[in-house]
């Protein structure tokens, strides 16, 4: 059942470029977001918002590993021939995600409580955040299950239909965020239940998507080989197994950009606003150039399954090449033209002028980043999770000393800490990858 086309350019390209578009529109709609409560003037709402999105993504992508994961093991499943083991792993994400979800909902209120008491926002800007993080909760078990259902498609390859999903769920996310804000007057929170109902939204699709994309049913799995079978305490300890180590690494990870977020906080509303706006860049950079690093997840994991030492090198060369060229076209376009989506984002002339005054951090940002994008992409597909938890724990300590050094620089100090964030990342996953490559030379040829 191995998918993946040919090694070539055109085909890494093939594949990449539906990524690269579902990929944008995921920070779109954080443009979206900004400019539908940016354009009402009010920065504590729009600082609530940011500190409200950095909370969720903290304790939502703390469960990345659906996603993440899930592409490694399908892709690794698919090179080597095993249909079964394909459509298992989709269901055994989707019961994670969607029992992970729940109890997430269940435990909402503490969870805020808690997260709200480490982050300075400030009284007006925490209960705007507080109302947005309330709403999203609702859409969590859908939101998570989107997740494996995502991870599954990009490990087969079938990239496009991962895009249509993207798409519609942006595009409900984009519809009901501006029904409830403008429309309802709901400012904060409105954004956030739009959010939640365009999560159940694709979560409904996505359920009819993979059951048309798989070349057999994966839905009718449990009567061919019994539930038992299916959920086997083997087999969802080798799940939880991989992706225990891929879950410390995404949340020492999150915890990075949770200090950013709260770094921005400490110096005001202002620049908490200013220092979000300017993210939204960085985000739609980081989004689009991970279409690269999800292709090398997926070829990365198609090799290892065929224990193809040429394969592997090659997926690296290639879907590199690509990273590399954008990167830099991006600095240029941010460069370019970030003064003009700054004031089509913000009303707020302070927001405004400290967002230019930064605008070149976020502008390099894409070119700094794209080596630790692309070794996150090789390690996750070749499911290297002690690696990824190692250098993502020591990562998050050295940024955090970083951070604590440069203070005295004031909000330059603190973008600075995070351009080197990025360096640390790529030198401590460029630590272990001749080990990674010594390991795939011990393993028999398939």
């Amino acid at each position: 059942m191995n998918t993946a086309r040919p090694l070539t350019r055109a085909n890494v390209f093939a594949q990449a470029w539906p990524i690269m578009l579902g990929q944008a529109s995921v920070p779109l709609v954080g443009i979206v977001d900004a400019i539908v409560i940016g354009r009402t003037g009010d920065a504590a709402a729009l600082a609530g918002v940011a500190l409200g999105a950095t909370v969720i993504s903290l304790i939502f992508w703390s469960f990345g590993f659906l996603r993440m994961g899930m592409t490694g093991l399908t892709a690794q499943a698919d090179g080597g021939g095993e249909r079964n083991e394909v459509d298992a792993l989709l269901l055994r994400g989707l019961a994670a995600g969607g029992a992970i979800g729940v109890i997430l909902m269940a435990l909402q209120f503490p969870i805020g409580e808690l997260a709200f008491s480490l982050l300075a926002g400030g009284e007006q800007v925490s209960a705007e955040a507080g109302s947005y993080v309330t709403m999203r909760f609702f859409g969590a078990p859908a939101a998570l299950a989107v997740f494996a259902i995502n991870g599954w498609l990009l490990g087969l390859g079938r990239t496009r239909a991962a895009l249509g999903l993207q798409i519609l769920m942006n595009a409900a996310n984009i519809v009901l965020d501006v029904l409830f804000v403008w429309g309802l007057g709901m400012s904060a929170a409105g954004v956030g239940l739009g959010t939640a109902g365009a999560e159940w939204i694709a979560l409904a699709c996505g359920i009819a998507i993979a059951a048309r994309t798989a070349s057999s049913n994966p839905f009718t799995l449990p009567t061919r080989i019994g539930w038992r079978a299916l959920f086997a305490a083997k087999a969802m300890k080798r799940l939880f197994d991989v992706n225990r180590d891929i879950m410390i690494r995404t949340i020492a990870l999150l915890f990075m950009f949770t200090w950013f977020a709260n770094a921005g906080a400490r110096q005001g509303t202002v620049i908490l606003a200013a220092n979000h706006v300017l993210m939204q860049f960085v985000n739609v950079a980081a989004f689009v150039l991970d279409a690269f690093a999800f292709t090398a997840e997926a070829r990365i994991g198609n090799a290892v399954g065929q224990r193809s030492r040429p394969q592997f090198l090659r997926a690296i060369r290639l879907t590199a090449e690509f990273a590399f060229g954008s990167s830099l076209v991006l600095l240029v376009l941010i460069w370019s033209f970030g003064d003009m989506a700054i004031a089509a984002i913000a009303t707020d002339l302070d927001v405004r002028r400290i967002a230019g005054e930064f605008l070149i951090f976020a502008a390099l940002i894409p070119l700094i980043g794209t080596p630790s994008w692309m070794l996150d992409g090789i390690f996750i597909g070749a499911t290297r999770g002690k690696a990824l938890r190692n250098a993502a724990v020591a990562v998050m300590l050295l940024y955090i000393a970083l951070d604590l050094t440069l203070r005295p620089l004031g909000n330059s100090g603190v973008w600075l800490a995070l351009c080197g964030g990025y360096l640390l990342r790529a030198g401590a996953l460029g630590f272990y990858f001749p080990a990674l490559l010594r390991d795939l030379d011990r393993r028999p040829a398939a």
